[in-house]
């Protein structure tokens, strides 16, 4: 064992919603005494904008975080210093310290990659021998090596609490790794190792993170949510009021992916499709004639009537309304440009996954939603037309 710090807690990824989200519920869950150690923090990108983040991010003084909005109806404002996080690290130039501090230290595992991020090329293939390096490419491929060295090593079981906006994301992750364990030639106890003795846990989360802090830091709405679906085995890095243990995620992950989220991919294709201002937010494009009418009716016609065939009238109906209110928080600056990436993913999976989610008949009176899914899916199909 080294001589450095213990952070029980490995991160991967450097995101902004990261710093709002799961290293802030631990910073805060350490100052009670509810968490259990700090945080490792890893860029896994190589990118230049997550390298950059890396050396504010485990500062002494930590980095602020601004709550701004309206909670239960009153004006909510202040920062946070978060300190959880006590190392940084990059995968691609410090990959040799990161097995090593891996296979030491870690009992969490906590990542935010893009919605694509957990997916693996079918014809990869990782050496599991070579943990020193160089790092292989992608998020489950890091993974992948690290867990095959900690077994190697020690063959403690980690907890993974993947992020990622993707239908049961650990049992997603956990397919991926495992599938590219076996084209690796892995051994039966190495799988074995991860198929039963590491937990992978379905989670969702929700919270607006609009904007940055330059060179470090973030600006986030009040609301925020972190569930986590039970199963034997699991145990959690920290105990907070946002957290919550539930017994079937399924029910939660609609409202969100095909509420809250698929509201926020309709006002981005309109925001594309009519060639509004740049750096126009969420809140002043629902201030622009039309935009609040069209949404509206949109989820009172479509997708709120959806949710009525699945027997969620109720829930849908509330969360639409709570929906709205974090729309219109007037102290939040959530900009159509950054909706915007990944737009075909989102598209696919927030409006074309809760069209195949409806019943057949609901589908057919959801005309709003099909024109937009066909927009998109015409578009791409045009951009990948080889010349």
């Amino acid at each position: 064992m080294t001589n450095e710090i213990v952070t029980p807690i490995f991160q991967f990824g450097t995101s902004r919603f990261l710093q709002a989200h799961a290293a802030l519920f631990v910073h805060e869950a350490l100052s009670a005494g509810d968490a259990v150690g700090p945080i490792t923090v890893v860029a896994i990108s190589g990118s230049a904008s997550g390298r950059a983040r890396l050396q504010g991010l485990a500062r002494d003084e930590g980095y602020p975080v601004v709550i701004r909005g309206l909670k239960k109806g009153h004006r909510v404002e202040h920062e946070i210093r978060v300190k959880s996080i006590r190392r940084a690290l990059d995968a691609e130039l410090d990959w040799s310290r990161l097995t090593t501090l891996f296979a030491e230290q870690a009992e969490f595992v906590v990542s935010n990659t893009t919605e694509a991020g957990l997916t693996i090329p079918s014809d990869l293939v990782v050496n599991l021998t070579h943990a020193r390096g160089p790092a292989p490419a992608g998020y489950p491929a890091k993974l992948l090596v690290l867990l095959a060295h900690r077994f190697a090593v020690s063959a403690r079981p980690v907890v993974v609490l993947p992020t990622e906006l993707v239908p049961r994301n650990g049992d997603t992750l956990k397919e991926a790794l495992i599938a590219l364990a076996k084209r690796s030639g892995a051994s039966d106890a190495l799988l074995s190792f991860i198929a039963d003795d590491c937990v992978f846990a379905n989670s969702l989360v929700d919270r607006i993170v609009s904007s940055a802090i330059e060179p470090v830091g973030a600006v986030a709405e009040p609301y925020a949510l972190w569930a986590i679906e039970q199963q034997a085995g699991l145990r959690l890095p920290c105990r907070h009021p946002a957290i919550a243990l539930v017994d079937d995620l399924d029910r939660i992950e609609r409202l969100k992916l095909h509420i809250l989220n698929l509201g926020h991919t309709v006002l981005a294709q309109y925001w594309m499709a009519d060639g509004l201002r740049p750096n126009l937010t969420v809140r002043e494009m629902l201030e622009v004639d039309g935009y609040r009418s069209l949404l509206t009716e949109i989820y009172g016609s479509e997708v709120v009537p959806g949710f009525k065939a699945r027997g969620l009238e109720q829930e849908a109906t509330a969360y639409v309304a709570t929906t709205l209110e974090r729309f219109d928080n007037p102290f939040l600056d959530h900009r159509l440009s950054d909706i915007a990436a990944g737009h075909l993913t989102k598209v696919q999976r927030r409006i074309g996954g809760f069209l195949q989610w409806v019943p057949e008949e609901r589908r057919r009176q959801s005309p709003s939603l099909e024109k937009i899914l066909s927009a998109v899916d015409q578009n791409a199909d045009r951009q990948n037309v080889v010349p």
